[in-house]
């Protein structure tokens, strides 16, 4: 008979979540097993790792050869330390602790960068469809609980990621609204980074920029609602169904400067192959995103434009990406032993 496939243990270690699956090491990556934490109850990344292995281990065929993980935050020198959680994470001694020869860590966005290869046409939303060409540099821009960048270069063959923490790079102004933007933020925080923005805490940041500085109304009920609950939810809801000025000039104010940054971005990447927009929020704003406003601010680069035209952009669906990538790093990590 021939030998089993090897299995692979896969995670995306998020704020708010943890999703943790083991794959069998074939080209489909087929999934066996699938479980979601909730982060912020466990004190580390093994902690839930072993509490996932210890009910799945015995319908295990044989052990795991390799695991990736996907986690928040810069990898520098072999230690990460989670953004939103209180943790070290030191990668050297993951294979000890999880008992599985190879462990890999890398950057959540680079994870995302990973799974775009294993999604259907059916897992994206096309905001523009640029040249077609699958070839080139790409980048991801991920605009969630905070701001996630990550490339993709094209080495003729295949694309291959790398991590950055872009979202962190200085806010920059396309107009006079948002020079007064950057300059009622400064006063908050001195250093305005675009994560400031282009996030679930811009959209907060920019709705208070507008109420506090007289540009809009904030309504009574809206004001509950934020105070009760996801207030770049709530602003979104009011502002899709119109209920609220404010709102609206809240999110188109977002939209125009997630678009100047993914044109940044894609701009400095020579992302000729595509440019992805994820993260949480993308999906959850997409007519937003289909009206000009977005297109017009990716655009806006002046003698550049004719190159930003060609550029397929396209919003990730898939909301298990960062997981899929993952799954076919340890496969990759696996292959390149054979070689």
């Amino acid at each position: 008979m021939p030998d089993s496939p090897a299995l692979i243990l896969a995670g995306d270690l998020g704020g708010t979540n943890f999703r943790v699956a083991v794959f069998r090491g074939d080209p489909e990556m087929t999934r066996l097993h699938f479980a979601k934490f909730r982060s912020a109850d466990y004190s580390s990344l093994e902690e839930m790792v072993h509490l996932f292995l210890k009910g799945i281990s015995p319908t295990l065929e044989v052990p795991l050869q390799a695991a990736c993980f996907g986690v928040p935050g810069p990898n520098v020198h072999g230690v990460v330390q989670p953004s939103n959680l209180g943790w070290k994470i030191e990668v050297n001694a993951l294979p000890r602790l999880l008992g599985i020869p190879r462990v890999a860590i890398l950057n959540d966005l680079e994870s995302t960068a990973y799974g775009i290869a294993a999604l259907r046409q059916s897992d994206f939303a096309v905001l523009q469809a640029g040249s077609g060409s699958h070839a080139g540099n790409q980048c991801v821009i991920a605009p969630g609980t905070g701001l996630g960048e990550a490339g993709l270069f094209w080495d003729g063959t295949r694309h291959t990621p790398w991590a950055c923490e872009g979202g962190h790079a200085g806010f920059a102004p396309t107009d006079e609204l948002q020079h007064d933007l950057l300059t009622f933020l400064r006063r908050e925080y001195g250093s305005v980074s675009f994560e400031r923005v282009v996030s679930g805490m811009g959209i907060t940041n920019i709705y208070r920029f507008l109420r506090d500085t007289g540009r809009g109304v904030e309504k009574p009920e809206v004001a509950r609602e934020i105070l009760a609950g996801d207030a770049a939810a709530v602003i979104d809801r009011h502002s899709s169904d119109s209920s609220c000025p404010l709102c609206r000039s809240t999110m188109d104010l977002f939209v125009q400067a997630l678009g100047a940054e993914a044109s940044n971005f894609a701009l400095k990447t020579m992302a000729t192959g595509g440019v992805f927009l994820g993260g949480g929020i993308p999906p959850k704003i997409l007519g937003l995103l289909r009206r000009p406003l977005f297109l017009e601010s990716f655009l806006n680069k002046g003698r550049l434009r004719p190159l930003l035209e060609t550029m397929p952009i396209n919003v990730i669906l898939n909301d298990e990406t960062a997981l899929l990538g993952s799954a076919r790093h340890s496969f990759r990590m696996l292959e390149n032993l054979k070689n």
